[in-house]
C-alpha cells in the first residue's frame, strides 16, 4: 500500500500521494476539497499524484479523436479541454486554489500555471514555452521539433480551482497514440526522460515546490501579457489543455 504524505506551508497543504489513484477517487476528493476551502473549513491544496494508465475526455472532446477506444478506460470530465492521457511516470499537479484570494481571473490564473511549470522546468535545463492559441507547456528540439511537455486543464468553483497540471517525466509516450492529444495533431509529446533529463518524481516535486512562492503568492502574481487566440476561450470557467 502506498504511502501518503501532507504537510502545511502557509495555510496550503502539500499532500504527495506514492501510491497511483483513481481518477474517479481523485475528482471525487478534489470537489470535497473545493467546497470545503469555499466554506472557510479547509486550506488551499497542492496533490502531487499520479494515475493508472487512463484517458480523460474534457467538456471540448470530440468522439473521432479517441482513436483505441480499447486501449484504456476513458473518463469524462468536467475539466476544460479535449482528450489527455495520465499514466506512471506522469507528475499529476491538482491544484485547488482561492482565486479571491490572489486574482479573480481565469486566464490569469491558467497563465500563472504555464508559468510554474515553466520555472520548475528550467531547473532541469529545458526551456518550457508558451504558444499562442495551444495551452500547455512546449518545448521544440533538434529531432522531435516542437513537443508538449506539460498539459493543463482547469475548473474553477465559486472562484476556487481544481484539476492543474500534469508534467511528463518519464511515461510511456506510446499511450498517446491512443488518442489526438488536446485536439493537435501536428505537434507531438515529449517528456523529461526523452529529452535526456534524469529525473525523479521528487526531484520534480522539489522543483515545484521552489518555484510555487514565485508565481502563486497572495495577490495579483506576474504580469498576464499574453494573447491566447480563439482555442484558449475560458467558458463556464473551464480552460482547455
Amino acid at each position: 500500500m502506498g504511502i501518503e504524505t501532507a504537510d502545511q506551508a502557509d495555510a496550503i497543504e502539500w499532500r504527495v500521494s506514492a501510491a497511483p489513484i483513481p481518477y474517479p477517487s481523485a475528482v471525487d476528493a478534489m470537489e470535497q476539497r473545493v467546497a470545503a476551502i469555499r466554506a472557510g473549513t479547509a486550506s488551499e491544496l497542492i496533490w502531487l499524484l499520479e494515475h493508472p494508465p487512463l484517458y480523460t475526455a474534457g467538456t471540448s472532446a470530440r468522439a473521432e479523436e479517441l482513436l483505441q477506444p480499447g486501449r484504456f478506460p476513458v473518463h469524462q470530465t468536467g475539466r476544460g479541454g479535449r482528450h489527455t492521457y495520465h499514466g506512471p511516470g506522469q507528475r499529476v499537479v491538482y491544484v485547488m486554489l482561492d482565486l479571491q484570494r490572489r486574482r479573480e481571473d481565469v486566464h490569469c490564473y491558467v497563465h500563472h500555471l504555464e508559468e510554474w511549470g515553466i520555472r520548475s522546468l528550467a531547473r532541469f535545463g529545458i526551456n518550457g514555452e508558451r504558444r499562442q492559441g495551444r495551452v500547455g507547456i512546449w518545448v521544440a528540439a533538434p529531432g522531435i521539433g516542437e513537443s508538449k511537455i506539460a498539459a493543463i486543464g482547469v475548473r474553477v468553483r465559486r472562484w476556487v480551482t481544481y484539476h492543474g497540471m500534469a508534467i511528463n517525466i518519464d511515461p510511456d509516450l506510446d499511450h498517446y497514440r491512443g488518442i489526438i492529444p488536446c485536439g493537435i495533431a501536428e505537434h507531438g509529446v515529449t517528456s523529461l526522460a526523452a529529452l535526456g533529463r534524469s529525473a525523479t518524481m521528487v526531484d520534480v516535486d522539489a522543483a515545484l515546490r521552489a518555484t510555487f512562492d514565485q508565481v502563486f503568492q497572495p495577490g495579483p502574481g506576474p504580469r498576464c501579457d499574453f494573447d491566447r487566440g480563439t482555442d484558449a476561450i475560458v467558458t463556464a470557467r473551464r480552460c482547455t489543455c
